[in-house]
């Protein structure tokens, strides 16, 4: 609240000063004015400032009045991030147009311990917790993905999933809980207005939306108590427990994330960048590998105490005044964790299934065991399925896919 009301002292303080600019070069024109024009022209400009004085009151009204205001003002605090479904207004049927079948029911083998109590509380500290996005765009990989990790954990009743969502509609819930019973899960509304000042453009549009970026500001979505979370992008599934992840020890690292350090680390910044010694120096110290960010274990305590969301945001301001990647969301993340991630083993990211963002490419897996697969790239499987080109690992994505209405049950029929 405190930046709408500066907003609205600047505002009506550069309307007053209008008006008192006016007004004196109002009474420096016409003052000592003897003749009879003089007079009649005096007499039309007062009446000009006295309706200018009742402009002026109508603008302070507007202003100050908020039910007149077309537009809400930007809360810039967690309360602007975090909404519960039951506050979420109604709005566009963004999920109108799809269906999906109900998962069956996952349960919790004997050896788990559960969550304490029967009500939902996201503090449990038994609690294994998962970020993903909601947009309708990629509504049917993140069902997919939720789907896939249900089905491959050993204790699916302790896992809490906190959905991050730009749109605030509550369709968006109500779709979640009438496809997955008993699932533990929560919305978030993220403001899309936090970063779109911030956001420039990349080598591909689907990079600018703003949803790609609410990762940065996890640590501030998430509850005081969440200290810890696992986020996943929307293109994935999970073909293992994905409590071998939760588990993973970061030690002092705030990140944790599968590191290719043979990747050319050099392409992901323009030559301007890699020529300015006081940008290139960010590296300076450490020996930075490309990760992906797709899929992350986050210490939110370290997150929370070392502002590293404002860290990034300095770095798309520069991004802004000065072009130094061309890329999205991912580097600024390189520039604030590369080469201070903890390295995770490969098996948790098998990324690049989506191609080379070339039409048509296909990409097949890395060597060594695979816990993950991730269709990152511009081509996703459910596109390329629908499509009937799909890839050959396309057909590893299919079988958690849930959209579309539930096939009819066969009627058996005795002869007589």
């Amino acid at each position: 609240m405190r930046i709408w009301t500066m907003y609205k002292e600047q505002r009506l303080a550069d309307i007053k000063g209008t008006l008192i600019i006016l007004h004196l070069l109002i009474s420096l024109r016409f003052i000592g004015g003897r003749t009879k024009a003089h007079r009649r022209a005096r007499r039309k400009m007062l009446w000009v400032v006295k309706l200018s004085g009742f402009a002026f009151a109508a603008l302070v009204m507007i202003f100050v009045t908020p039910s007149l205001q077309s537009l809400a003002p930007a809360e810039a605090f967690r309360e602007g991030y975090l909404r519960l479904p039951s506050q979420i207004p109604p709005a566009r049927d963004a999920t109108s147009r799809f269906a999906f079948r109900k998962a069956q029911t996952f349960r919790n083998a004997g050896e788990c311990q559960g969550p304490a109590g029967e009500g939902l509380d996201v503090c449990d500290p038994s609690l294994v917790h998962i970020a993903i996005t909601l947009d309708a765009e990629y509504l049917r990989g993140s069902m997919a993905a939720v789907h896939s990790v249900l089905q491959h954990s050993i204790c699916p009743e302790n896992l809490f999933f906190h959905f991050l969502v730009a749109e605030p509609a509550s369709d968006l819930g109500r779709l979640v809980n009438s496809t997955f019973r008993f699932l533990k899960f929560k919305l978030y509304f993220f403001d899309p207005d936090l970063v779109r000042g911030l956001i420039s453009t990349s080598v591909r549009s689907a990079l600018e939306q703003p949803l790609n970026y609410a990762r940065n500001y996890i640590g501030d979505l998430l509850e005081p108590c969440v200290r810890r979370v696992i986020y996943l992008d929307s293109d994935i599934v999970v073909v293992d427990d994905i409590a071998k992840l939760w588990g993973i020890r970061l030690g002092s690292r705030t990140v944790g994330a599968p590191e290719y350090c043979h990747a050319n680390f050099t392409k992901y910044f323009t030559a301007g960048f890699w020529g300015d010694r006081r940008l290139s120096g960010a590296f300076r110290g450490r020996r930075p590998c490309y990760f992906n960010t797709g899929v992350m274990v986050i210490d939110l305590e370290r997150w929370r105490r070392f502002r590293y969301t404002r860290r990034i945001e300095r770095w798309m301001e520069i991004q802004k005044v000065r072009r130094i990647y061309d890329l999205g969301s991912l580097p600024p993340f390189l520039l604030v964790f590369a080469g201070k991630v903890e390295p995770i083993d490969h098996r948790w990211n098998q990324h690049g299934l989506g191609g080379d963002n070339v039409r048509g490419s296909c990409r097949d897996l890395h060597p060594g065991p695979v816990s993950l697969l991730h269709w990152s790239g511009s081509g996703k499987p459910w596109v390329r399925l629908d499509s009937n080109r799909p890839c050959p690992l396309d057909s590893l994505w299919a079988p958690y896919d849930l959209y579309g209405p539930s096939p009819p049950a066969t009627r058996s029929t005795s002869s007589s």
